[in-house]
């Protein structure tokens, strides 16, 4: 089985912990879907196996008006040949799943919905400059399961400056009133070039203590564990069967094609590539029918 990622380099605004490649301004974002189709067409031939998974990431992928991901998936469904039970996810943040966004992504063949909730404290959301509330995320839940996308899982991060472990506890309790199949929790990590790691080196804010984050961490792993879930990757928790395929491949060393700018593939043996992180280099280098990478070759 291959995977097929997909990214959405648009954000309505930037978080201050992230470092993944991403514009605030979406002026390009209907260019960038066309783009995007014409780079499928490109590399159409580095897919001879099924896909057994598809992965909308970003970014954020939510922007996308469900015609947009209707074209998309499309496309990749004529040009690829994809699995019947091809595990399709959608990252998303919660202020986007509205009801009705939710009702039209249910008739499409996205059935999994990777949710970035992050904290369910709203002092935490100000802080990392997330752009919905503790609410909108039990609101998106329940508007994902109304319309039968019952597959979800959702994200945490922990270790924040002047966290408390009671502060993570009320994490943890929440996110397991919900329980939700899959649930994904990082610890900070301080990235270069964010407003984060900024903060940090003018002393606005610490960074937690080692063993704070030690104890979150074993309080993290000892509650879902036994709420029922299995701790079947470091940072990465699911009901059986719920693993996250598409995520998995990558840690199997499983074929994977990257499509559009910073997105990375692997052909399953010993290279990667490097789509150009820059969003106005890939769209120009797609309409002269390429698509600009960087390469390595992994030695055993």
């Amino acid at each position: 089985m291959t995977g097929l990622y997909i990214h959405i380099p648009f954000c309505a605004t930037r978080c201050s912990y992230c470092d993944f490649y991403s514009q605030t301004d979406s002026a390009l974002l209907s260019d960038y879907v066309e783009a995007l189709i014409r780079e499928m067409h490109l590399r159409r031939g580095e897919i001879t196996d099924t896909v057994g998974t598809i992965y909308f990431g970003g970014g954020t992928p939510s922007l996308l008006s469900p015609r947009e991901l209707e074209h998309i998936l499309d496309e990749a469904c004529r040009l690829f040949p994809l699995s019947s039970d091809a595990e399709i996810t959608l990252e998303a943040n919660p202020d986007d799943l509205t009801p009705a966004y939710t009702q039209e992504i249910a008739t499409l063949p996205i059935n999994r919905i990777s949710m970035g909730a992050q904290s369910f404290r709203d002092e935490d959301l100000l802080f990392l400059n997330r752009r919905h509330s503790s609410r909108q995320v039990y609101e998106a839940v329940d508007h994902c399961r109304h319309v039968g996308l019952t597959n979800l899982s959702i994200d945490l991060i922990y270790g924040l400056p002047e966290q408390t472990p009671a502060r993570w506890q009320d994490n943890i309790t929440a996110i397991c009133s919900i329980a939700p199949p899959h649930i994904s929790a990082y610890h900070l990590i301080y990235e270069e070039g964010t407003s984060l790691t900024r903060m940090l080196r003018t002393g606005k804010i610490r960074e937690v203590e080692e063993d704070v984050s030690l104890e979150f961490f074993r309080m993290l792993r000892e509650q879902l564990t036994e709420a029922g879930y299995e701790h079947y990757e470091i940072s990465n928790f699911a009901r059986p069967n719920r693993h996250s395929r598409h995520n998995s491949s990558y840690w199997n060393d499983a074929p994977f094609l990257g499509l559009g700018p910073s997105a990375h593939s692997f052909d399953g043996k010993c290279t990667r590539r490097a789509n150009v992180a820059d969003l106005r280099r890939y769209l120009a280098a797609i309409a002269e029918g390429e698509a600009p990478y960087s390469k390595e070759i992994l030695s055993a």
